[in-house]
């Protein structure tokens, strides 16, 4: 008669190295829709129990990087495989991420050639894949024109259901937000959102990605240097009539080099390389809103400085930093302490 210890231990020895065996990243094999560069591990990270991935929001201005806001990013993704999307460009954050930052199994970029990348197996397989992903900057009609309404939205929907951290600079930061300017007819300056509020080029949207934290914010990048005060507040004019049953209808402008780090609860700082700051935009009235006429509006624009304590869900700010009074009228943008 066998022994049934040593028959269950033979079993056992039979089971565990299948358990054991760690399983390979998602394969990408290329195709003239998209390209990719990787680096680090290529077996499929998976989070410890004790040590989760938490669905931080990672929001950057472009014009550079922040490492603090980089590490809390990746702390957030709690060690493990990084993807990049862009529409543009290449393989920038490659070394940057893995061997300057470091601390994450692998870090991998998908470039987007055209929309029927967006329907790719192997591109779907690897963002559900990730423990964080981030879209880069370049230009944003591009993300909306690939994503919007594909499954690469649904993808990156159920990546942020699952409790994952998700982050965009510059035209990535755009989309973030529950309504977007989609620069589908190239960006606008101040100058044009202000003399004409429905401006050609003044192209918005919504229903791209539900990140609730986000719910009501319209987003916007190169904030302070590019001057781009007055058509964020052209962009809540527009908005507010679009959606007057909005249970809020905020702005939130980031400066170069600067980052706003949003908490899973909602709780958010800044960090910067050059003495930025994230700027919370709201709209106060808006007294004359027509095609081809200036916008007459009011609002207010407060800096959310390092020093800050912010939350975007109730959009309480502790220590804010400088705050002004915004005035629309013939064409220009007033602002007054």
């Amino acid at each position: 008669m066998r022994n049934p210890l040593l028959l269950a231990s033979a079993l056992l020895s039979l089971v565990l190295p299948v358990l054991a065996a760690p399983s390979p990243l998602p394969a990408l094999p290329g195709s003239s829709a998209y390209e990719s560069w990787h680096s680090g591990s290529t077996t499929d990270f998976v989070p410890a129990p004790d040590s989760p991935t938490r669905p931080g929001l990672l929001l950057k201005g472009g014009g550079g990087d922040v490492e603090a806001a980089w590490r809390w990013f990746l702390d957030c993704a709690a060690g493990g495989d990084v993807l990049v999307l862009r529409a543009g460009g290449g393989d920038a954050y490659q070394s940057y991420l893995f061997e300057q930052i470091g601390g994450v199994s692998s870090v991998t970029t998908i470039k987007f050639n055209d929309a029927s990348a967006a329907h790719d197996p192997a591109v779907l397989a690897r963002i559900a894949s990730a423990e964080a992903v981030f879209l880069a900057g370049g230009d944003q009609a591009r993300y909306i024109r690939f994503w919007k309404d594909s499954p690469v939205a649904e993808a990156l929907n159920a990546h942020l259901a699952a409790g994952k951290p998700l982050g965009g600079t510059s035209a990535g930061l755009a989309v973030l937000g529950e309504f977007y300017f989609s620069a589908l007819r190239d960006t606008i300056t101040s100058a044009q959102a202000l003399s004409d509020p429905f401006h050609a080029r003044l192209t918005l949207g919504d229903g791209f990605l539900s990140t609730p934290r986000l719910a009501g914010v319209v987003t916007d990048s190169h904030f302070s240097e590019r001057r781009r005060q007055g058509r964020l507040l052209a962009f809540l004019a527009r908005l507010r009539a679009e959606h007057p049953d909005a249970p809020r209808l905020v702005g939130l402008g980031i400066d170069e080099a600067t980052a706003l780090c949003i908490e899973p609860e909602g709780s958010a700082r800044v960090h910067t390389a050059k003495a930025g700051s994230a700027w919370l935009l709201r709209i106060d009235s808006v007294d004359t809103l027509a095609p081809g006429i200036p916008l007459e509006a009011r609002g207010t624009a407060v800096a959310i400085t390092p020093a800050s304590a912010f939350d975007v869900n109730t959009l309480e700010l502790g220590r804010p930093g400088p705050a002004f009074n915004l005035r629309a009228a013939g064409g220009r943008l007033e602002t007054s302490p």
